[in-house]
């Protein structure tokens, strides 16, 4: 009577445990239980929005081009007067040759310069034929002299990018795009399943579109660092990636036969306080950078502040869950 008794218990025990195994935060996961699989189409539906307005901003708006993509020539000029604004600075300099009219002027005050100013000056000279040029090393020591009369200042530096050069820089910058992306795709396939690195692939365009779309959507100015940003950026969110397919992996082989929604949710589970502490502490640390310095590297800074956060949010609700239809088994 005893032993029956005993065989209704465990078989009523293995009942609880395979309902437990069909939701999410089954018995065989720790921590945190959240159900990211199942909610899977709400946060689809917010990265296509984001990638939406992301990509309208960029076809419409376009982006704010550094003078490495442009071609063209940068004065970085520092002022005496600490009371000099962008209009001050273009109505002082327009008059000195006529590419100075159209100037693309910005104005980078570096912390700590007291009453200092800096300033941007992007101009884009050329010839009578209408195609961008250099000066030549008179031209420039001109130039400088004037700029620095008319503005009281001293100017800091003086660089420019040839037009050939400005568009070399553009294919090749695509080319590192792409080929790092076949290269994760490769890797992430022979290691893992093949559907695992479409997922991961999927995860990283929709990094860098939403990032690029926010270079285009606040004006930031999209030059050779804030390229650095967006490679640095698929590193780092691969890396967020891998993590959670390792997990899966290992739970697939630990939990036999169980649902594969189920271990799908449990590696994002006990991978989640991981991935927020790297998250949260990277993000401070480059938010650093798009407060405390200026010129250049802030682009840097903002790509990979807003980075970050959305290669957190891919690694989380986009690079598994997005590719479970197409799982069977692990």
């Amino acid at each position: 009577m005893k032993e029956v008794k005993k065989d209704a218990a465990n078989k009523k025990n293995t009942t609880a445990t395979s309902a437990n195994d069909s939701q999410y935060g089954s018995v065989y996961s720790r921590g945190w239980k959240l159900d990211f699989v199942g909610k899977r189409y709400y946060f689809i539906t917010i990265s296509a929005i984001l990638i939406v307005i992301s990509l309208i901003s960029i076809f419409t708006k376009g982006f704010n081009f550094g003078v490495e993509f442009l071609g063209g020539s940068e004065l970085i000029v520092e002022t005496t007067s600490n009371n000099m604004a962008v209009a001050d600075v273009r109505a002082k300099v327009s008059d000195i040759a006529p590419e100075f009219k159209d100037a693309r002027i910005l104005q980078v005050q570096a912390i700590g310069q007291g009453e200092k100013n800096t300033f941007s000056i992007v101009i884009t000279p050329k010839d009578e034929n209408g195609v961008l040029k250099t000066y030549t090393a008179d031209e420039k020591v001109n130039l400088t002299q004037k700029v620095e009369s008319a503005l009281g200042g001293k100017v800091l530096s003086f660089n420019e990018v040839s037009g050939d050069s400005a568009n070399e820089i553009k294919n090749l910058t695509w080319q590192a795009v792409v080929v790092t992306l076949l290269a994760i795709l490769i890797y992430v396939a022979l290691r893992f399943k093949f559907i695992f690195g479409i997922g991961a692939v999927i995860a990283l365009l929709h990094d860098a579109i939403i990032t690029i779309g926010m270079f285009s959507l606040f004006g930031v100015e999209m030059n050779a660092p804030a390229i650095a940003a967006v490679l640095t950026l698929i590193g780092y969110s691969i890396n967020d990636t891998i993590v959670v397919f390792d997990r899966i992996r290992e739970f697939g082989k630990k939990f036999k036969g169980r649902d594969v929604k189920v271990i799908i949710n449990d590696s994002i589970n006990s991978t989640l306080t991981r991935t927020l502490n790297t998250g949260i502490m990277t993000f401070f640390t480059v938010f650093m950078l798009l407060i405390f310095p200026t010129g250049s590297i802030r682009s840097f800074g903002f790509g990979m502040a807003i980075g970050t956060v959305v290669g957190a949010y891919s690694t989380i609700f986009i690079a598994s869950p997005i590719v479970i239809r197409w799982v069977k088994s692990l």
